[in-house]
């Protein structure tokens, strides 16, 4: 489907829970992001989850805008340039996508207030360093995959890039890119996500808890980007642990 004018002025925008206007896109078959000049930077947050865009890419300047979801699409590529269309990014969610190389992460460098930051269940997210670097590169996460990044991992990612070997095992890291190609005839398909049957009894349990110990808003939102995310956690305060419960989408 093309993201044109007729989608634009009927998708639903709206107050979400959390205070922020959201402009949702969800499931439409999108796949190109343009024209959202349209939307004369309106909007806190995007929701593209489930569509069928390839490049992150092709965003008119929104300085508003502060929460892109784009789960389970075939994004491979992120405009190098994006930083300067959508400064003020604190919360990216590409989980289910098709990023490659760490090199191909680079392009999230320039994100100065980028705080929540999901790669889970792309290739890359099996590299080896893969945290460690995204952690190097994006100082300003402090959730990484819905983990919170730790203070341990960020004195062991600046030993790891330390000295001339670390100099130079990081540039031979960024060095890696994936190739560019385009989509062909045979193309194996994104991964198709399960329709949500709804969580099981102790699925709700825990979700019922982590609502019941939510103390302010920030607490509300990383529960609702947990939940968009198709992942619940339980924070726990005496040891700053994480129990993580898929649900399927």
């Amino acid at each position: 489907m093309k993201l044109d004018f007729d989608v634009l002025s009927v998708a639903d925008s709206r107050i979400n829970p959390v205070g922020d206007r959201e402009l949702d896109l969800r499931g439409l078959k999108i796949q190109l992001i343009e024209n959202l000049a349209m939307t004369r930077d309106q909007h806190d947050a995007i929701d593209f989850t489930d569509n069928d865009l390839r490049r992150l890419e092709n965003f008119p300047a929104m300085p508003r805008l502060k929460t892109l979801l784009i789960a389970s699409n075939r994004i491979s590529r992120i405009d190098p340039d994006i930083v300067s269309y959508i400064p003020n990014l604190q919360t990216l969610i590409l989980t289910n996508n098709q990023m490659q190389e760490l090199g191909d992460l680079d392009a999230l460098v320039g994100f100065k207030h980028l705080v929540y930051l999901s790669l889970a269940d792309n290739p890359v997210s099996l590299k080896k360093h893969y945290r460690h670097y995204v952690i190097r590169k994006c100082p300003s996460v402090r959730v990484l995959d819905f983990r919170r990044v730790r203070q341990k991992e960020r004195l062991e990612a600046a030993k790891l890039f330390s000295g001339s070997e670390g100099t130079r095992l990081e540039k031979s890291l960024s060095g890696q890119r994936s190739k560019a190609k385009t989509f062909e005839v045979g193309e194996p398909s994104k991964k198709e996500a399960k329709p949500y049957q709804g969580p099981s009894r102790e699925e709700a349990e825990k979700i019922k808890r982590a609502i019941e110990n939510a103390k302010s808003l920030d607490e509300v939102a990383r529960l609702e980007r947990q939940l968009r995310g198709g992942v619940v956690q339980d924070v726990k305060p005496a040891d700053d642990s994480i129990v993580e419960v898929e649900m399927d989408d």
